[in-house]
């Protein structure tokens, strides 16, 4: 039986390193250990939270619920795709790590994930916002989720069409939210090498490696882990939760007329429109760089990557906050466009 531990630090498992507690906190490792758990009073009776890595979370105060974290671990090569010499289904517990699930399918010499290296959080998390990097999604490679009803604790599967994907979204960020909880998810991956190196910066890197012809998927994850490396900080040296804002979507006409006003914009053609990076409209608009708080600055906006909001000592979540609600007004005024954060706030 899993242990209900009582007002419980959660600086660990946040990088954002923010220093707040929980009412109650457990681990649970399977599916029945989730299901003991949400059978408790305590529980039933509290707000939940599952918890995976806590790297796309900004708590602004204490969690008065529940916090459970999602241990479940474990990686498969599935046997009822055996015979299709193309793919292979690879299934993964929700509390494996996402970056050594890229790992495993590497070695597995699978092709398919190699654009979403290091990708920091666990498996469980990765449907439920659809995570995406360098030209690539989880739904590309999306077979079907495991996933435990809160209320009933009956298993059910979601194919794709049921998980309603979007950009760093899915059902159970709307419809389904705080419902159901993942325990594993399956994804079909390629049994000989499909690079996508489509996106810009990809390409440079794997130049600069004196790379030439047809990328290995092995290349292409170090390519990814070098650019991701050398713009983004590392949580375990200061707090953040990597990019804080989604890359916002705008109409063609709309970005025609921004770049009549400033004809350096980057913008991606995407269906519906354009998609324009919130990092280059934050920069911009002054923040790169920017540190709030006493002394040399508690807490700010990375010098090197503008979308990422960092705690460099002892800030607290609510100061995040306000930080962020100012960086939305402020590029609101400069370009008439509304930026949404892409980290949980709670």
């Amino acid at each position: 039986m899993p242990h209900l531990e009582e007002n419980v630090s959660l600086r660990p498992y946040n990088t954002f390193g923010l220093a707040v507690r929980a009412r109650y906190f457990a681990r649970f490792g399977s599916a029945d250990e989730l299901r003991a758990l949400l059978a408790l009073p305590e529980v039933q009776a509290a707000e939940k939270l599952i918890l995976g890595g806590g790297s796309n979370l900004l708590f602004t105060q204490d969690f008065a619920g529940v916090v459970l974290k999602n241990e479940i671990r474990g990686l498969e090569i599935l046997t009822e795709n055996a015979d299709d010499a193309t793919t292979a289904l690879v299934r993964a517990g929700a509390g494996e790590s996402w970056h050594g699930l890229v790992e495993y399918a590497l070695g597995q010499q699978l092709s398919g994930l190699e654009n979403l290296s290091l990708i920091p959080g666990t498996v469980g998390a990765a449907p439920l916002q659809n995570i995406g990097a360098y030209g690539a999604e989880l739904r590309d490679t999306f077979e079907r989720l495991e996933a435990v009803e809160v209320v009933t604790g009956a298993l059910r599967t979601f194919g794709a069409a049921e998980c309603g994907f979007g950009y760093r979204e899915s059902v159970f960020k709307g419809p389904l939210k705080n419902q159901f909880v993942v325990t594993a998810v399956v994804l079909r991956l390629h049994r000989q090498a499909r690079p996508n190196v489509q996106y810009g910066a990809l390409q440079e890197t794997l130049a600069s490696f004196g790379i030439e012809g047809e990328p290995t998927p092995h290349d292409v994850s170090r390519a990814v882990v070098h650019i991701r490396r050398s713009k983004l900080p590392d949580p375990a040296e200061i707090g953040n939760a990597g990019s804080f804002f989604k890359n916002p979507e705008i109409s063609q006409r709309k970005f025609d007329e921004l770049r009549a006003q400033h004809p350096a914009i980057p913008g991606y053609p995407v269906p519906g429109g354009v998609k324009v990076p919130a990092g280059w409209l934050i920069e911009q608009a002054g923040w790169k760089g920017l540190r709030r708080g006493p002394g040399s600055g508690t807490h700010g906006v990375h010098d090197r990557q503008a979308l990422v909001l960092v705690n460099h000592g002892e800030a607290t979540g609510h100061e995040l906050r306000l930080l962020a609600e100012e960086i939305i007004q402020s590029v609101r005024a400069q370009f008439g466009i509304e930026l949404h954060p892409e980290v949980n706030i709670l």
